[in-house]
């Protein structure tokens, strides 16, 4: 990656639906190089994708509780067992494994604080393994630059 490929990152990061004809205008090349490297960036799994940015709140989910979670089984199937309920559940945004203290990290976004210890009592505290839940409510985000 050179200075350019990561001007074209940057610009996309910031609106991931400007043209090819306004990104190569933002960084200074030609429409078809500018399509060239993008193509290259996305080839090389740089770029893994475009998505829409959602407001949670506009969905019914503005109610957003990062969550650690440790577990009592660290074996493989136990981790691979609450990943796979953490797949399946809608109220997870993000999932990590994580090194620390605790073995998951999670963003849950749910309606409000009701439906959140829905989550937290009839999912998270159903799953045998789980040994301890930490829940930290997010009061307002003055930065956000996930896409």
């Amino acid at each position: 990656m050179d200075a350019i490929d990561e001007r074209i990152l940057r610009e996309l990061r910031r609106d991931g639906r400007l043209s090819n004809l306004g990104l190569a205008e933002r960084v200074g090349l030609s429409p078809s190089a500018t399509l060239r490297r993008v193509q290259e960036l996305e080839r090389r799994g740089v770029i893994r994708g475009f998505r829409a940015v959602v407001d949670p709140a506009q969905v019914g989910r503005g109610f957003v509780v990062y969550v650690t979670v440790a577990l009592s089984d660290h074996s493989k199937a136990a981790q691979r067992g609450f990943e796979g309920v953490m797949a399946r559940s809608a109220e997870v945004a993000e999932c990590h494994t994580v090194a620390g203290t605790f073995d998951y990290l999670l963003r849950v976004e749910a309606r409000d604080l009701g439906a959140y210890k829905l989550f937290h009592d009839d999912v998270l505290g159903t799953i045998p393994t789980v040994r301890a839940i930490t829940s930290v409510i997010v009061m307002e985000s003055p930065k956000d630059e996930r896409a």
